[in-house]
């Protein structure tokens, strides 16, 4: 696999973990450190702050620029998250359990590419262990009441979608 692509890799990767920080913000900001969930969405917040530290990290070592529509992911993010647990403590967990089958998806593809080409073992590994925390992220969320969100597979849908258009976004831009 060239470089371009696993710097490609990186770079959508680090972003993603970089929007769902912001949408956790936005979440964890609206509902506040009592409200429900609101413990296990910090928890889950704390979790994705590794992983986009240690994205981070490997973008500086290896030379990755990140994307130029960080500043939109930011708003966007926090916008995702706070409007989200406006609507409800379901449909806060139901953003969650959209976004996380969104990345378990994009994470399995990324390692069936790498294990292909067996390519960059330690991209493989990070991304093997933070699709299992997204898997743990998706199970909780969907445990917690998310298919109870008001209109659920419009706003799984339509998060999903916005997910995977974002994804393609921060491959190229």
């Amino acid at each position: 696999m060239r470089e371009r692509d696993i710097a490609r890799m990186i770079r959508v990767d680090q972003a993603g973990e970089f929007g769902a920080t912001r949408i956790y913000q936005g979440q964890l900001d609206v509902m506040g450190d009592r409200g429900p969930h609101a413990a296990e969405i910090a928890e889950m917040a704390e979790q994705e702050k590794g992983h986009r530290a240690r994205f981070d990290a490997l973008m500086a070592r290896r030379g990755v620029r990140p994307t130029a529509l960080q500043p939109f992911w930011s708003a966007a993010g926090y916008a995702l998250g706070a409007g989200t647990a406006l609507i409800g403590p379901e449909a806060a967990m139901a953003c969650t359990a959209a976004v996380e089958e969104e990345i378990d998806r994009h994470y399995s593809q990324q390692l069936d590419e790498l294990a292909e080409r067996g390519d960059d073992p330690e991209l493989s590994a990070m991304i093997e262990e933070f699709r299992e925390d997204e898997r743990q992220h998706r199970e909780a969320a969907l445990a917690a009441g998310a298919e109870q969100a008001p209109a659920y597979p419009l706003l799984s849908g339509a998060i999903r979608l916005g997910c995977r258009l974002a994804i393609k976004l921060a491959e190229r831009v």
